[in-house]
C-alpha cells in the first residue's frame, strides 16, 4: 500500500516537471519582458503544481487577441466614433511629442474643455455626480470597475432608475472580477428596469479563466454628452467611509465641453466590445462652444500590442521635465525602464518626489512596493509616506503644464494586463492647482530618507524581496 502511494506521488512529480518543462519554454518563447519571465520560471520552481495553478489564471495571454479583439478594437478607435467627436483643436508647439504619441499609440484626440473641476474630497465626488446625475435629460453612461450594492451603490442605482423611467438612455459597465461579489442579482434588477447593463469580460470558470487577467479598471461618467467624470473612485461605501478607521483619498475630475467627447469615446469603445452593438450618433457627441480654457487628451491603454500607451506617456513626461514632476499612486511596483525615468529626471536636477500610502489595502502591495524605493531614494527621488488614511489617488503634475488624473497605478498590473484611461491635461492652472494639491497632502505625510530605508529589519527586508519577486505577476 506504501509502495502505491509512492508510485502515485512519483509519477505526479514527474508529470509536473513535464509540464513545467513545456511552460517554461513556452514562456521563453513569448520573448515577454525579462523580469515577468523570470518570475514565472520561479514559481514553476519554488511553488509545485501552486504554480500551475497561477498560471492557469493570470499567466495564460497566447489568445490575447482573441479575447480581446484587437483588430475590432482598433477599427473602432479609427473609426466612425471618433469621426463624430468634434472641436478638435491645435496641437500646442511645446506639447506636440506627448501628444502625437498618444495620437499616435491610442488615438487620442486633444480636446478643449470649457471647465475642469479637480475633487480631492470623495464625499464631494458623491455629492457632484448624485447631482449631475439627476439633470441627465438624455443619455447616462457610466463605468466602473466596482459598482457595489451597499448603500452607495444603491444610492446611485435608484437614480439610475429612476432616469431610466423618465426616457433617460442608461448603459452600464462593470467589471466582472471588480464585482464579484455582488451577486448577478443587482444587476438583473437594474436591466429589468430598462436599464442596459454590461459586464466586462465575463468570468466562467473554468472555460475562460484565461480573462481574469485582463480587467476593465476604468471609471469614467458621461451625462448628455455635456458633462464627465474620470479618475480612481469607484462606486462603494469604503471610498467614503474609508478603510481601517482613516479617511479614503482619491480623485476625480469632472469636465465639460468637448473634451466630454474623449470620455464618450472611450466608454462607446467598451460598450462596443461588451454589448456587440455600436453606439454612434452627433446626439452623443453634441456640439459645444468653442474654448481655449484647458486642452485634454483622454488616453486608453490596454493589454494588446507592444506600446504600453499610459506607460509611455509617463516616461515621455520624465524624460522632458525640467522643474519638477509630482507623483500620487496607491501601489509602486513599476517595470525596470519607468524606474529608471525616475532616476534619469532626478540626476538631471529635475525634483521628483513620489507620494504613497504608509498603509494600502494589501500587506503583499506594501511590501512589494517598498521594495522598490531604495534606487529611488539612493539618487535623491523624495518619497513621502501618506498615513492620512488610504491614498488611492493616481495622479501626475509636471512643471505647472501637464497633468494626469485617471484610473492607472503605477505597476504592473495597470502598465501591462489592464484596460486603463487616463486624461492628460494640459493647462497650467490646473496643472498648479494639482501642484498645490500635492503640496496639501504633504502635510499628512512623512518624508521616507535613506538611513531609514537602510535600517529597515532584516526579516522585513526579506519579506519585502521575496514579495518582489512576484510583483509582475500580480
Amino acid at each position: 500500500m506504501l509502495w502505491d502511494k509512492v508510485t502515485v506521488l512519483g509519477c505526479l512529480y514527474w508529470l509536473y516537471c513535464i509540464v513545467a518543462i513545456v511552460l517554461m519554454v513556452r514562456v521563453v518563447l513569448k520573448n515577454r519582458d525579462t523580469v515577468k519571465t523570470l518570475a514565472w520560471m520561479m514559481v514553476f520552481i519554488f511553488l509545485p503544481f501552486l504554480g500551475l495553478v497561477l498560471y492557469f489564471f493570470f499567466g495564460r495571454d497566447t489568445h490575447k487577441a482573441k479575447i480581446i479583439g484587437k483588430r475590432l478594437l482598433s477599427q473602432i478607435q479609427r473609426g466612425h466614433l471618433n469621426g463624430d467627436v468634434n472641436g478638435k483643436v491645435d496641437v500646442p508647439q511645446e506639447y506636440s511629442s506627448l501628444v502625437s504619441f498618444f495620437e499616435n499609440t491610442s488615438s487620442a484626440q486633444l480636446l478643449p474643455a470649457s471647465s475642469i473641476g479637480i475633487i480631492h474630497d470623495t464625499h464631494k465626488f458623491a455629492e457632484t455626480l448624485i447631482e449631475e446625475l439627476e439633470k441627465a435629460s438624455e443619455h447616462i453612461h457610466i463605468q466602473f470597475y466596482i459598482f457595489d450594492k451597499d448603500e452607495f451603490g444603491r444610492r446611485v442605482r435608484d437614480i439610475l432608475v429612476e432616469k431610466a423611467r423618465q426616457g433617460v438612455e442608461v448603459r452600464l459597465i462593470y467589471d466582472s472580477v471588480g464585482c464579484w461579489n455582488v451577486g448577478r442579482k443587482f444587476y438583473e434588477d437594474m436591466r429589468c428596469e430598462g436599464l442596459y447593463v454590461e459586464s466586462f469580460l465575463k468570468v466562467r470558470f473554468p472555460l475562460f479563466t484565461n480573462k481574469v487577467n485582463f480587467r476593465n479598471h476604468r471609471k469614467i461618467v458621461v451625462i448628455d454628452g455635456k458633462v464627465g467624470f474620470i479618475g480612481g473612485c469607484n462606486i462603494a461605501d469604503r471610498y467614503l467611509k474609508g478603510i481601517n478607521g482613516g479617511e479614503w483619498r482619491d480623485t476625480m475630475l469632472v469636465m465639460r465641453g468637448a473634451a466630454v467627447n474623449g470620455l464618450q469615446t472611450s466608454f462607446l469603445i467598451d460598450w462596443y466590445f461588451a454589448n456587440r452593438s455600436l453606439v454612434s450618433g452627433k446626439r452623443y457627441f453634441p456640439n459645444s462652444v468653442p474654448c481655449n480654457r484647458a486642452h485634454v487628451q483622454v488616453v486608453q491603454s490596454n493589454p494588446v500590442g507592444e506600446v504600453k500607451t499610459i506607460l509611455g506617456g509617463y516616461i515621455k513626461i520624465l524624460s522632458n521635465a525640467k522643474g519638477y514632476v509630482y507623483l500620487q499612486t496607491p501601489y509602486f511596483m513599476p517595470n525596470e525602464s519607468f524606474l529608471q525615468a525616475i532616476r534619469n529626471a532626478t540626476m538631471s536636477g529635475v525634483d521628483v518626489r513620489l507620494m504613497i500610502p504608509e498603509y494600502s489595502d494589501s500587506r503583499v502591495a506594501d511590501l512589494m512596493s517598498m521594495s522598490y524605493l531604495g534606487s529611488l531614494l539612493s539618487v535623491g527621488v523624495k518619497v513621502y509616506l501618506y498615513s492620512g488614511g488610504f491614498l488611492h489617488s493616481k495622479t501626475v503634475v509636471c512643471d505647472d503644464d501637464v497633468s494626469s488624473v485617471g484610473s492607472a497605478n503605477l505597476d504592473f498590473r495597470s502598465f501591462y494586463y489592464n484596460f486603463e484611461v487616463n486624461a492628460f491635461v494640459y493647462d497650467k492652472d490646473i496643472a498648479q492647482e494639482m501642484k498645490a494639491i500635492f503640496l496639501e497632502d504633504l502635510k499628512k505625510c512623512r518624508q521616507l530618507t535613506l538611513n531609514e530605508y537602510r535600517a529597515r529589519p532584516f526579516l522585513r527586508r526579506s519579506l519585502e524581496s521575496i514579495a518582489r519577486l512576484f510583483s509582475p505577476l500580480l
